[in-house]
């Protein structure tokens, strides 16, 4: 027997036994619409209909009728072929967000995923357990930051790491980009186009990445005091930086990634893209702007603890350095290469004094004599010479 019809009759057999009662006057009305679950206005109607049809005019006649909100058969076919033929193996928050964006869908997300279901076209998920607590966001945006890095792979034998920089307040992404290992120099990146975009921030939350921490002991806890490259350059800017001890600590950036290797490679696929070039440039002109729009929150607290950055050249302290000693033939040596510093106007050499040497991000190097710039040079150690000293 259908669920609806077993409540009609279920209905009529209540209201015959409290009907008894009332005519018994063993109930007054009030009495008899509890016992109902119904008013005392819905009670005298379900009278009056009674006294004029007997049990059959209790039926609600709506309850066998065709909803006319019900989706034509020829829609739900091209919902159901579209997920087939394009985006097959995607999971349906994914499908759904695409099938707005691209598709014009006007159906909401529930539907499309029970006509999905119906189809046998994915699964049915178990009902999850009992997720402990999680972190408080932070208050404001720009009051801490999550940097990690995850491989994906969607061209065969070809696995890059995607380097995420997001706000903890917000989980917005600023920064997202392809590399080939994640390092120093993909971190850098990251926060050098974060505060390009936001302004400096207050606190970093990263792994224990060897590129972040020192840690003396595997497994221990990092030495603050002995700074990476890229943790000289965070104390110089201001910006505290924090360790996770585990990958439960770091839940909402894992969260994060998860949903992107549930996502990117499948969309990369579908685009054809075939190069880092071509990756980070649908990252940052379609996917992180999409993806923004579709999971960032609100702040707790309105405002930014965001600061501008107006202290100068920012790569000059988002770059690898390192001290060196002049030689005797006015150059230095790094890493087997000998960088020569030319004549200027405020010394005839710098034999013995110790200098400083900038790598930057794009492997250009510059030696410094305090604040002073000698010298810029290419990856390979050949002088670039500015374009007023060749013309001069």
């Amino acid at each position: 027997m259908r669920r609806t019809v077993l409540l009609q009759e279920i209905r009529k057999m209540r209201f015959e036994e409290v009907y008894e009662g009332w005519t018994e006057k063993r109930f007054s009305q009030a009495e008899a619409a509890h016992l109902l679950g119904m008013s005392e206005r819905t009670f005298r109607r379900y009278l009056v209909k009674h006294a004029e049809e007997g049990l059959e005019g209790l039926i609600d006649h709506r309850l066998g009728q065709i909803s006319h909100r019900r989706a034509p058969v020829d829609e739900v076919l091209a919902l159901t072929a579209l997920y087939q033929t394009r985006y097959r193996g995607w999971n349906v928050k994914h499908f759904f967000s695409f099938y707005q964006r691209h598709h014009g869908g006007g159906r909401g997300y529930t539907w499309v995923k029970k006509m999905l279901q119906a189809d046998g076209l994915v699964g049915k998920s178990s009902k999850r357990g009992v997720h402990r607590k999680k972190r408080e966001r932070a208050s404001m945006q720009g009051m801490m930051l999550h940097q990690d890095g995850s491989d994906h792979e969607w061209i065969p034998n070809e696995r890059w790491d995607l380097i995420v920089t997001m706000d903890d307040a917000t989980s917005e992404h600023y920064s997202m980009l392809f590399v080939e290992e994640e390092g120093t120099v993909s971190s850098f990146q990251g926060v050098k186009e974060t505060i390009e975009k936001k302004g400096l921030f207050c606190s970093f939350y990263t792994d224990r990445g060897s590129h972040y921490w020192f840690t003396p002991e595997a497994g221990g806890r990092v030495d603050k005091n002995q700074l990476t490259q890229f943790g000289r350059a965070m104390r110089h800017l201001g910006i505290e930086m924090i360790a996770a001890y585990s990958p439960e600590a770091r839940g909402r950036s894992e969260r994060m990634f998860s949903t992107h290797q549930g996502r990117l490679p499948r969309e990369l696929a579908l685009q054809g893209i075939t190069t880092m070039k071509e990756a980070n440039d649908y990252l940052k002109q379609i996917y992180m702007p999409a993806f923004n729009a579709e999971f960032s929150v609100v702040a707790p607290v309105e405002g930014s603890a965001f600061v501008p950055w107006i202290n100068g050249h920012l790569d000059d302290v988002l770059c690898e350095q390192y001290e060196r000693t002049v030689g005797k033939n006015n150059c230095i040596s790094f890493e087997g290469l000998s960088l020569q510093i030319p004549k200027d106007q405020y010394r005839c050499h710098y034999v013995k004094v110790k200098v400083r040497v900038h790598r930057y991000v794009t492997g250009q190097m510059a030696i410094f004599h305090g604040p002073r710039k000698l010298a810029d040079y290419d990856a390979k150690g050949q002088r670039i010479v500015p374009l007023k000293a060749q013309a001069a």
